[in-house]
């Protein structure tokens, strides 16, 4: 046994970043593999793609399978967490949430998970249980879209008639990103009411 755990040790292990061409974090983060791990990765990118596509096309039951071998090929909190996004579209609100917290133990830097369970929790009409999931998703290490979490908690605290909490986190989704439609058009239109 020790030998055989001497010989995984001693195994060349490289930096591995992989893209997703979806967004500009890479795939199931950066990390020391073995070539055989690497390779195993690398199908399982390959795999994630093909659901994302199929996904996009509507096919939601063929990328359910998909990011379902994407994880049996290595498992990564993007794989997880585009499998919940899909059950979301399919109205299995639970489903997604579940694979969302698989999603945080993959991967507890990744922010997308924590943003999606709050948006699930809204659709459920759970408000207050939202709002830690977004403050989450805020402070994530790993996270391309913060303006996300900002959107909506503001959507939370305006449901909430927590107008000024609102505006103020509608203002940095857009000090995040300026040409997000939806936070212009809240911030907007409740700037406009509260005036």
């Amino acid at each position: 046994m020790t030998e055989n755990l001497q010989a995984e040790q001693s195994e060349t292990r490289k930096r591995i970043a992989l893209e997703t061409g979806i967004g500009e974090m890479p795939f199931g983060g950066e990390e020391l593999l073995t070539e055989e791990q690497a390779a195993a990765k690398r199908e399982a990118l390959r795999l994630f793609r093909s659901a994302y596509e199929a996904q996009m096309q509507s096919d939601l039951d063929e990328a359910v399978d998909l990011y379902r071998q994407s994880i049996e090929a290595y498992p990564t909190a993007e794989a997880h967490t585009f499998l919940g996004w899909t059950y979301s579209f399919m109205s299995l609100t639970d489903e997604a949430i579940e694979r969302c917290h698989r999603a945080i133990k993959a991967d507890p830097d990744f922010g997308n998970p924590y943003n999606d369970i709050g948006a699930y929790l809204i659709e459920q009409g759970n408000l207050y249980a939202a709002i830690p999931w977004f403050e989450r998703a805020m402070i994530a290490a790993r996270y391309e879209s913060y303006f996300y979490p900002h959107f909506n908690l503001g959507r939370v605290y305006e449901a909430l008639g927590r107008q000024f909490e609102a505006l103020r986190e509608y203002r940095e989704a857009l000090d995040l990103n300026p040409k997000y439609a939806l936070a212009i058009v809240a911030f907007r239109k409740l700037q406009a009411k509260l005036n």
